[in-house]
């Protein structure tokens, strides 16, 4: 994968953890994560309780390993990387964010016709 995708998805993972952090539980905490891709370093701050710190570790970890040079959606991926457990922790916040994401996207977008 390109280091723009790698990029563009531990971005995403972060927003959408963030957000199902922020809305679902308590204690958050700033944390500073270092990941290494293709000899880059990326620096990622993140406000999330140890939970979904420990979560979303995990699913930078396989990002980072993942070894498709046109990386697919994690769910159509025909050699799925993740354990069962983090598979379905992972879906639950991406179901929960993009849903509430959009959502809230769309009454933006209605709101500025109005204004």
């Amino acid at each position: 994968m390109t280091d723009k995708k790698f990029e563009s998805e531990t971005n995403t993972l972060k927003k959408f953890y963030e957000f199902y952090c922020k809305n679902n539980h308590t204690n958050q905490k700033h944390n500073s994560i270092k990941l290494t891709y293709k000899d880059k370093i990326y620096n990622i701050e993140l406000l999330l309780c140890k939970e979904c710190i420990n979560n979303i570790n995990y699913s930078f970890e396989r990002l980072q390993e993942c070894k498709h040079e046109v990386k697919p959606r994690c769910r159509n991926c025909p050699e799925t990387c993740y354990d069962k457990i983090h598979w379905k922790k992972t879906a639950k916040v991406m179901k929960y964010s993009a849903i509430r994401l959009g959502l809230s996207s769309i009454k933006q977008k209605v709101k500025n016709i109005f204004k």
